[in-house]
């Protein structure tokens, strides 16, 4: 079969889009794949999931996986882009390569010849190949943290402070960032030293202790980058800078805060990078995975995705607009800022200096014919209105709020003096997600859970309730191992509630019912709440007991 044909038998690509792929490849002469993957139709991932389906051969995300350095080193570069593979780990006997085609005889060859040792293969997407053939060489040749321990040293040593020294550590302790695919960097001074430290997969992970006369020269070439004020440190300042690094752009937000040690860094990391998910594959379970399809098949309403900052609410979204027949349908964003481009979808980005925001788009997109409307937040009462006012008028509005649980959003919309009225004709359905760490699976180990950890989770002899009905008698926890750089954890997946506004639910929000009435209403009409859903992955051995605790109530 035709790759094609296998992707529509599949699921994951219709005949309509499949000819319009087609014609996308007749103008621009790309092979079909790549046409695919460039109109977002599927994702490299899912076709090389596909090709490693008919070949029989076990696929490997390569964006929850960390490629040895060991096994690069016996692999010249040229060789493996050559050849069309990229070495994993390495062992005694084996080595672990990844290729993106499944008939790469050339690839087993030449590591056989090249190491002595026997290949395992993996298939890996085009994608993802590229760029990590890219980054794993390039950090291998520039050992980012040895420059690092040396401009420190150097800045301990030097009489004067070094400026061009310092520039080079600022520069540095980003890329090191970038390194560990951190979505913030923290440079922290205390009373004698600077502390740095990075948020990887939603936890802080300690990174580096620098001299502190090394910082005010890292924040004020932070600053210069980002255009603030270098002279004004009583107050905060907010900017953002862009580099390029390896063909990827990377923007960065600067916010900078006064402290009793001198001024607070953190620089939020946005990569724009990161294949686009399917709903199938977000983490939700089942039963809400189908609800998530068929809310997004709806005509007009208001679907929220609810969640603290980092609990991966635009991924979701972003996966929301694969659902919807973009052919067929005419869908504008308004997002803060772009994080993925999509073919035939309208994105414009917040401008707050030119005044352009949420609100201001919401209004325009009313005059620009749409079917389907994404505001990136609803933050204020302008943009509230416009949300309902825009799906009670036919068109289907995706958002996101910051609130708890999907329960709480109806309040915290109330608060944005919305008619109960509309408000409940207009809301269709809120889901609240949690995003918590996947066990590493080659190093995690199975023990029996204690009477303690059940008492902490609700689930012991004298706790009722519904948490009960899961079966929690081993668990898996975290241990470390190469792969997971020693963390236990690699990777992410979705904890998900969602309420679905049925006409009994509708009826309360109308009526002005209390928070608790709305919360027994949505668990009657099948609600499985957030805690559930996070003890069930632990029940599957997918997350562990304290993972589940740090982030969910």
């Amino acid at each position: 079969m035709k790759l094609g044909e296998v992707l529509i038998d599949k699921g994951l690509l219709s005949q309509e889009r499949l000819e319009l792929a087609l014609a996308h490849q007749k103008i621009t002469g790309t092979l079909l794949g790549e046409a695919l993957v460039k109109l977002g139709f599927v994702s490299s991932g899912e076709i090389a999931r596909t090709l490693a389906e008919q070949a029989g051969i076990p696929f490997l995300n390569l964006s929850e996986y960390t490629v040895s350095e060991e096994a690069i080193r016996l692999i010249p570069k040229d060789i493996a882009e050559k050849t069309g593979f990229i070495p994993l780990q390495v062992s005694n006997e084996h080595i672990e390569i990844g290729i993106t085609n499944p008939s790469n005889i050339h690839a087993i060859d030449t590591v056989s010849k090249l190491t002595g040792k026997q290949p395992r293969v993996f298939m890996i997407d085009n994608v993802g190949f590229h760029e990590t053939l890219e980054r794993v060489y390039f950090f291998l040749e520039n050992p980012i943290q040895q420059h690092i321990e040396r401009a420190i040293d150097e800045i301990i040593s030097a009489a004067a402070l070094p400026a061009a020294t310092v520039a080079a550590l600022s520069e540095n302790l980003i890329m090191e960032g970038i390194r560990r695919k951190a979505t913030d960097i923290h440079i922290s001074p205390a009373n004698d030293t600077v502390n740095v430290f990075y948020r990887v997969d939603g936890v802080l992970q300690y990174g580096f202790c620098i001299p502190k006369s090394a910082h005010n020269g890292i924040v004020s070439r932070i600053k210069v980058q980002s255009k603030l004020d270098i002279s004004e440190q009583r107050l905060p300042q907010d900017g953002s800078f862009a580099i390029t690094f390896l063909d990827t752009r990377y923007e960065m937000r600067i916010s900078t805060t006064p402290t009793i040690y001198g001024e607070n860094i953190v620089i939020r990391v946005l990569a724009g990078t990161g294949q686009l998910l399917r709903i199938d594959t977000l983490g939700f379970d089942p039963g809400n995975t189908e609800r998530l399809h068929s809310l997004f098949q709806k005509p007009h309403g208001i679907i929220l995705i609810t969640g603290p900052t980092g609990s991966g609410k635009t991924t979701t979204l972003y996966a929301a607009l694969r659902e919807v027949n973009l052919i067929e349908r005419n869908v504008l964003t308004v997002e803060d800022p772009v994080e993925y481009k999509l073919s035939f979808v309208k994105q414009t980005a917040v401008n707050l200096k030119a005044g352009y925001d949420f609100a201001l788009a919401g209004r325009n997109f009313m005059r620009q014919d749409p079917d389907v409307m994404l505001l990136g937040e609803i933050r204020d009462e302008e943009t509230a209105r416009i949300a309902v006012r825009a799906s009670i008028t036919g068109h289907l509005v995706l958002s996101t709020l910051h609130t708890n649980d999907a329960v709480t959003s109806v309040p915290r919309l109330l608060d944005f003096k919305i008619d109960r009225f509309m408000l409940s004709s207009s809301l269709l359905a809120v889901a609240a997600q949690r995003l918590v760490r996947k066990l590493c699976s080659r190093c995690k180990e199975e023990y029996a859970v204690t009477e303690g950890e059940l008492a902490l989770l609700g689930l012991s002899e004298d706790q009722a309730g519904e948490l009960r009905d899961i079966p929690l008698e081993t668990a898996c926890r975290p241990k470390g191992c190469n792969i997971c750089n020693q963390t236990g954890y690699i990777g992410r997946t979705v904890a998900g509630e969602i309420m679905i506004v049925n006409d009994s639910i509708r009826e309360l929000i109308s009526e002005g019912a209390s928070l608790n009435k709305l919360k027994e209403a949505a668990l009657q009409h099948g609600m499985v709440p957030l805690k559930i859903s996070g003890l069930r992955k632990v029940s599957e051995k997918i997350t562990s007991i304290e993972e589940v605790l740090r982030v969910i109530d």
